[in-house]
């Protein structure tokens, strides 16, 4: 692979079911999952299978997102994945766990941020399942004060935050990004455009405009796959566009969410849509969308 052409996976997930404790994949079922059945992934996904996977287009590094490891021990989902990264080299960074609202949430993230590899936490805040029933306020959301108490302990780690929610919550995130002003919020999954009606769209531009008015924001451009639907570069490219140009060529990266999106795509071709969203941009936003912006909000 040419340097131009080297890449970092800025999302994806690994887990040894046999191993260690993953509820949702061991018994658990997600109700609603938004790819629907995911039975595919009650299967161990370690780095040889991301090798596999990514046959012929290999990432330069990864950085893990916590992957949902049993809430009560998230630690030793660090643990684990520090060592095996030491045995294989994958993944390069982590994005580890930790429950904000939660009355140890000062002690567990004190232990998060002791891991070399740890660069940022995820906790999912409490959201809602369509914009009619968004609401600001609710308990375990990004506006829930507890909720809130633990996020602002970020910033005394260094750590940054990866934010999963549908953009008829980003309103919540604008004024957490702007309360907390030196924590890095990053965005996962393109902020989930899944209503891709004309209105639909039209608030999810909307609302990540008004996220990106934010200067310490980012974009991961992930997640794309649609409920029963193949996924078409057709489809995915403009709004790959659409998203680079509101938050800019500096503040977004591509990520695979791997092997969850196995289950709508195969690498490469989520790839190869990626690199054909930029192909029209200058050398230098083609090498900081693929690889140098996630080397610097990562801090590879």
């Amino acid at each position: 692979m040419a340097d131009d052409d080297a890449f970092i996976d800025a999302h994806q997930h690994f887990w040894d079911l046999a191993a260690n404790p993953y509820p949702w994949l061991q018994g658990e079922e997600v109700q609603d999952f938004r790819y629907g059945d995911y039975s595919a992934l009650k299967r161990d996904y370690l780095p040889d299978d991301l090798a596999r996977d990514t046959a012929g287009c290999a990432p330069a590094g990864t950085i893990h997102i916590e992957a949902e490891w049993a809430r009560d021990t998230p630690v030793d989902e660090t643990r684990w994945l520090t060592a095996l990264a030491a045995r294989t080299g994958r993944p390069t960074a982590l994005v580890a766990h930790a429950r904000l609202a939660a009355d140890d949430a000062a002690e567990v993230l004190a232990l998060q941020a002791g891991f070399a590899l740890v660069r940022g936490i995820r906790n999912k805040p409490v959201v809602a399942t369509t914009p009619s029933d968004a609401r600001r306020g609710q308990p375990g959301s990004m506006d829930d004060p507890r909720w809130r108490a633990g996020y602002a302990l970020l910033s005394q780690h260094g750590l940054s935050f990866d934010l999963q929610a549908p953009w008829w919550h980003l309103d919540q995130a604008v004024a957490l990004a702007c309360d907390f002003p030196s924590t890095p919020l990053i965005l996962n999954h393109t902020g989930l455009p899944v209503d891709r009606s004309s209105e639909g769209l039209r608030g999810w531009r909307q609302a990540l405009e008004v996220l990106a008015a934010a200067p310490n924001t980012a974009l991961k451009i992930s997640g794309l796959g649609q409920r029963g639907r193949p996924w078409l570069p057709q489809e995915n490219v403009p709004l790959m566009r659409d998203a680079i140009a509101i938050f800019g060529p500096h503040r977004c990266m591509f990520a695979s969410n791997f092997p969850v999106d196995s289950l709508v795509s195969r690498y490469d071709t989520i790839l190869s849509a990626f690199r054909e969203a930029i192909a029209g941009r200058p050398d230098a936003e083609r090498r900081a969308l693929l690889h140098d912006n996630a080397v610097r909000l990562y801090r590879l």
